[in-house]
Parts: C-alpha cells; sequence; structure tokens
C-alpha cells in the first residue's frame, strides 16, 4: 500500500490578495496611517483595506 503525504505549508485562503497596489504618501498622511493602526492593533495594509471600505460605504 502506498501512502500520499499531505502537502505542508499554509492553508489556502478564502480570500487571496492578488492585487498590489503601491503609493506614495506625504509625512503627514503616514503618520495618520501609523497612530490609526497602532491604536487599532492592525497592520497599514489592513487599516487602508479598512479606508477602502469607509469610500464604499459613503458611495451606496
Amino acid at each position: 500500500m502506498i501512502q500520499i503525504a499531505k502537502k505542508v505549508g499554509r492553508p489556502f485562503s478564502e480570500n487571496p490578495k492578488e492585487i498590489r497596489i503601491t503609493v506614495r504618501i506625504d509625512k503627514k498622511h503616514n503618520d495618520i496611517l501609523e497612530d490609526y493602526s497602532e491604536k487599532n492593533n492592525v497592520t497599514k495594509n489592513e487599516a487602508v483595506r479598512r479606508g477602502i471600505e469607509k469610500l464604499d460605504e459613503k458611495n451606496k
């Protein structure tokens, strides 16, 4: 009987982040982003995603 080994590594995400963007911001906006991230215990990436969600809410 042949045993097949299970794959090792991270499990697949239900919502993979496949799109990468790059933005340049000034010190003021970076300070705002860092302050929000620290106060809410999230990464800068997550803070930006939350900001984008807020934009979507305003458009409805």
